[in-house]
C-alpha cells in the first residue's frame, strides 16, 4: 500500500487543531519529524482532517434496508455513508425472525470480509428481540421475546463475534439476569423501555453501558418516578443521541451534553433506507413507512420511525444546536462511538498507530473527501 502524507491542513488532535504533516502507511497514522521521499502527498490546501465518523445506530441509507440488504446491498449503504464522512458502522438488524436475523447476520459478515468499498462495516447491532411491547417503536410486537442468552449466542456464533452491540429492555423478563451474563461479550445498550428506575438501576449495575436512542421510545422522567430515563442520566453509561432536530429538540440535546458531560453522548442517525433520497414510501425491516418533509414514519400508526439523517448533518446540526465550535462537536461521532464499542485503541482519533480513517472538511463542515485505512473511498463531487 503506498505512503500517503497529508499537509497543508489543519489537524484535529487531542481536542485542538494543529498545522502538522499527518503520514499514511499500511493503513496506520504517524507524525513524521522529515516525510519520506517518494510518498504521495495529499495537499489540503488549508481544509481540516478529522477522524472518520462512527455510526453504531443505523438500518441503512440509499435504499437499502439492513434487514433485507445482500452483502452487495452493504456495499452500497458503504459507499453513501462513506460520502457523509461516515469511515465505520454497525448495521443495525431491528426485531425479526430468527430466520431472517440469522440470514442478514450471514450477509453482514460477508460484507465485513469484502475488499474496502467505502465505510468500513465494523459489526452488527441486535435492536432487539428482547424489547418492551409497550415501547416497542417500529419494533413487530410478535416478534418480541423474554431474555435469552442463548439465542444471543446463537446469533453471536453466526456473527463469529461481530456483534458488538445489543439493545435491551431492562423489565422485560430474563433480561436483567442476561446482562449480567453476556456483558463480557457484547456492549448492551438499554432502550425501547418502560422500566422503572430500579429496574434500571438493576440493568446498570448488570453490566448495560449505554442507553439507545436518549428520550425516544422510552418512560419519560417524573420527579416521582425517574424512570429509565432518570437512571441513564444520573449513572455514566453513554447516551445515543438523534440529532436531527425531530428526535429532539436542540434544548433537549444541549440538557443531555448538561447532564452526561460531552465524553459520555454518543450521535448516531438511526438512519433507514430512505437516507440521501426524497419523500416516499420505503421499509425498515418489516414495516412500511412513509417519508414526509424527511421524517419517517410508520404507515400505519404515524409512529416516527428511524430516520434520514446522515452523519455529515448531525455535525452540523450539533455545530448549530450547541453553538459550539467543531473541535468540541467532534468527539461524539468519533471518540466516543468508538469507546462504547471497545474500539477506542483502533478507531475513533488521529494518533500514532490508530486506523487510517480520515475525513477532510471545508470550513462549512462540508465532507470533501473520505478515507478508510488510508484509502480513498469519497474524493467529493468534483
Amino acid at each position: 500500500m503506498e505512503q500517503l502524507l497529508f499537509t497543508n491542513g489543519r489537524v484535529y488532535r487531542d481536542g485542538q487543531f494543529r498545522r502538522e504533516d499527518v503520514l499514511v502507511e499500511d493503513g496506520k497514522l504517524s507524525f513524521p519529524g522529515v516525510p519520506p521521499e517518494g510518498c504521495r502527498v495529499v495537499d489540503l490546501k488549508g481544509a481540516m482532517l478529522v477522524p472518520g465518523f462512527l455510526d453504531l445506530h443505523t438500518h441503512g441509507g440509499d435504499n437499502v434496508d439492513v434487514n433485507a440488504a445482500t452483502a452487495e446491498d452493504f456495499a452500497q449503504i458503504s459507499r453513501f455513508f462513506a460520502r457523509n464522512g461516515t469511515t465505520g458502522w454497525l448495521c443495525s438488524i431491528l426485531t425479526d425472525t430468527e430466520e431472517q436475523t440469522l440470514w442478514s447476520i450471514g450477509q453482514a459478515r460477508e460484507a465485513m470480509a469484502a475488499p474496502i468499498a467505502g465505510a468500513r462495516l465494523l459489526g452488527i447491532h441486535l435492536e432487539g428481540p428482547f424489547l418492551s411491547p409497550e415501547y416497542k417503536g417500529a419494533m413487530p410486537e410478535h416478534l418480541l421475546r423474554k431474555g435469552d442468552a442463548a439465542l444471543f449466542r446463537r446469533y453471536q456464533q453466526a456473527a463469529g463475534g461481530t456483534v458488538r452491540y445489543l439493545t435491551v429492555a431492562p423489565e422485560v423478563e430474563g433480561v436483567v439476569d442476561m446482562i449480567r451474563e453476556i456483558s463480557g461479550e457484547v456492549a448492551v445498550a438499554i432502550g425501547h423501555s418502560g422500566a422503572d428506575y430500579e429496574t434500571a438501576i438493576r440493568a446498570i449495575d448488570a453490566g448495560a453501558r449505554a442507553c439507545t436512542h436518549t428520550f425516544n421510545a422510552m418512560g419519560l422522567f417524573h420527579q416521582h418516578r425517574p424512570s429509565i430515563m432518570g437512571a441513564v442520566l444520573e449513572r455514566p453509561v453513554y447516551c445515543e443521541a438523534i440529532c436531527d432536530g425531530r428526535h429532539l429538540h436542540p434544548g433537549t440535546v444541549r440538557m443531555l451534553l448538561a447532564c452526561k458531560g460531552w465524553d459520555r453522548v454518543a450521535a448516531v442517525t438511526d438512519s433507514i433506507q430512505a437516507a440521501g433520497l426524497p419523500d416516499g414510501r420505503y421499509k425498515l425491516g418489516v414495516n412500511d413507512v412513509v417519508v414526509e418533509d424527511g421524517d419517517a414514519k410508520l404507515a400505519s400508526n404515524g409512529v416516527r420511525a428511524g430516520s434520514t439523517l446522515t452523519t455529515g448533518q448531525a455535525l452540523k446540526n450539533l455545530a448549530a444546536f450547541t453553538g459550539q465550535p467543531v473541535e468540541r462537536v467532534l468527539p461524539l461521532l468519533t471518540l466516543n462511538p468508538a469507546r462504547l464499542i471497545g474500539m477506542e485503541e483502533r478507531k475513533g482519533s488521529i494518533a500514532p498507530g490508530k486506523d487510517a480513517d480520515l475525513v477532510v472538511l471545508d470550513d462549512q463542515l462540508n465532507v470533501k473527501q473520505t478515507y478508510v485505512s488510508g484509502v480513498c473511498v469519497y474524493a467529493g463531487e468534483e
